[in-house]
């Protein structure tokens, strides 16, 4: 009891303070991951002096070839070696939309966290975050439906278990997360272009990516309708101070709904932590429900299921890549061969060596 009570003391009561160091947490994460990754590769490159293994994590960062190891996994029910860390991390995701809608995107994605922050920035250089006008809101929301019903377009309906394997197997997947680190290793000017208008464009409007163009804040929001929970308002109690809406970070009209429907929600709790009248907001499965979940909750829900789920995969034997560090060494080396090159959708096949053939005996001595 008193260590329950000592634990209880440790976590912060406010649940947006919660919520903050669970996005710090996990960023500080990542960046130990990016770490361990640099140094990793620099190591099998040939120009780093300090070894250390891979740490699986990684493949967190490479959500298409995870979406098509969930459906490899679903078509075939086998678990494909390559990336299966990947896999699992996506799975943790999409439970976490079942249960608490896309709680991921506001309490652990680092780019959702990179995203209001530079949002909370621009408030205060500006004054203000600035809205989009709602004829031109629609148009730009769909965008990020647009990308995903083209992900899964390509994926689900064009691709059957042979070719997704083939893929999976492919060297270009092999080495997907080596790929990934040269391209912000080797980093174009047109890619720092974009990326420049993106933080821009990010300053001035709030969660700008995750509005607009994030496909997979797309899928998990789809995924999100699942879950029973919502957020309701007790209108007999709701004095019409629209603290809730203003704090929405998805700008949702709380204040104006009975319950959120919205596939934007990201049960981040902002709405429910600056409701001034207890009990008038309330994630809850219905509203005649007398159980409601407490920012505390949600925060334990998020991180249980991700360690769950995760700490399952290690158990299994399903975290570290079939990829060995032998193997990886040997493609790093080869790096820039064609093989390599992922062109329209589809990766060129390791060519097949030849037979290797015995070395020719010693000659007898001669008598």
């Amino acid at each position: 009891m008193k260590a329950t009570m000592h634990l209880k003391a440790l976590v912060p009561a406010d649940g947006q303070q919660l919520r903050f160091w669970i996005q710090t947490l996990f960023v500080a994460l990542c960046l130990w991951i990016g770490v361990e990754f640099t140094l990793w590769y620099y190591w099998h490159e040939g120009t780093g002096d300090i070894f250390v293994t891979r740490p699986p994590g990684v493949e967190g960062f490479l959500p298409i070839s995870a979406l098509m190891s969930l459906w490899y996994l679903l078509l075939s029910g086998t678990i494909h070696p390559v990336h299966p860390a990947g896999l699992f991390i996506l799975i943790a995701f999409v439970v976490m939309s079942v249960v608490l809608k896309k709680s991921f995107c506001s309490w652990l994605c680092p780019v959702g966290t990179l995203s209001e922050n530079i949002g909370e920035f621009g408030k205060k250089i500006f004054g203000r975050n600035f809205g989009v006008w709602r004829w031109l809101d629609y148009p730009l929301r769909s965008i990020k439906y647009l990308l995903l019903a083209f992900l899964v377009y390509v994926v689900f309906f064009q691709m059957d278990v042979p070719s997704l394997g083939a893929f999976l197997d492919s060297p270009y997947n092999r080495v997907a997360d080596v790929k990934m680190f040269m391209f912000f290793k080797d980093i174009s000017q047109t890619s720092i272009i974009v990326i420049g208008i993106l933080v821009l464009f990010s300053l001035i409007i709030r969660n700008f990516w995750c509005r607009y163009l994030c496909p997979y804040g797309a899928l998990l929001g789809f995924i999100g309708l699942l879950s029973p929970f919502r957020i309701t308002r007790n209108a007999a109690s709701c004095i019409d101070c629209s603290q809730c809406a203003k704090v929405c970070p998805n700008r949702i009209a709380v204040d104006r709904l009975k319950v959120v429907m919205s596939d934007e929600c990201t049960s981040c709790m902002a709405c429910v932590d600056a409701c001034p009248v207890s009990q008038t907001l309330q994630m809850k499965a219905s509203r005649k429900s007398t159980f409601s979940v407490s920012s505390r909750r949600v925060a334990a829900a998020v991180v249980g299921l991700f360690v769950a789920i995760t700490g399952l995969a290690m158990l299994t034997g399903n975290w570290a890549s079939s990829v060995n560090e032998t193997e990886y060494s040997r493609r790093i080396q080869d790096i820039d061969n064609p093989i390599y090159q992922h062109n329209q959708g589809s990766a060129p096949p390791e060519p097949a060596t030849a037979p290797r053939q015995s070395a020719p005996s010693a000659p007898a001595a001669q008598p």
